[in-house]
């Protein structure tokens, strides 16, 4: 018979993350309310000048939308002419990155971070996301820590991505499986 062992929520250490500075972290929550986690539409130069204060690398022409959620900017590279919907949530516990000519639709989740449920101790792991040139993270879509999407990949409407997703492949489902390739036509 197996010993009985039980999870221990009181001897859990999060040591390895590193969020930054208080001051800093206090700064960008206050930011944050005022001009990405709120309904009104500023202009999206002014949020691009905002994270670039916070760190972030951000390319011409990002556009970003309303009621968005971004834990850490210093963590976040975003190329030119990068595509953020509404209810965007980038949990970027580690390196985030979006390649030029990329979208993440509305509600899109990028979750950086998740918990070891078979350590007693519920550790915190810790995967970066990278989106190459071209990608398309459909509208609640959610991509899982250690998640690449190369090149002119798809993730479909409401499907969950982990790992090496292929370049000019359309995935879906729960887990997202490739269905076909992704072929653009000439405008």
């Amino acid at each position: 018979m197996e010993p009985e062992l039980t999870v221990r929520l009181d001897r859990y250490s999060n040591a390895a993350h590193r969020r930054g500075s208080l001051l800093r972290l206090a700064a960008w929550m206050a930011v944050s309310r005022l001009f990405f986690a709120t309904p009104l539409p500023y202009p999206s130069a002014w949020k691009r000048l905002l994270l670039r204060c916070f760190g972030a690398k951000v390319g011409a022409g990002v556009v970003l939308k309303q009621r968005l959620t971004i834990k850490y900017p210093w963590n976040l590279r975003l190329g030119d002419h990068v595509w953020i919907g509404e209810g965007v949530w980038i949990d970027n516990l580690v390196h985030v990155s979006a390649g030029s000519h990329s979208c993440i639709s509305q509600g899109a989740m990028l979750l950086c971070g998740n918990h070891n449920y078979s350590s007693p101790t519920f550790d915190l792991m810790q995967g970066e996301i990278h989106l190459e040139q071209g990608v398309w993270i459909g509208a609640r879509a959610v991509l899982c820590p250690q998640t690449t999407c190369e090149r002119h990949s798809v993730v479909t409407v409401g499907s969950v991505a982990h790992g090496r997703l292929e370049a000019w492949t359309i995935y879906r489902g729960n887990p997202a499986v490739p269905v076909r390739r992704r072929k653009l036509q000439q405008p």
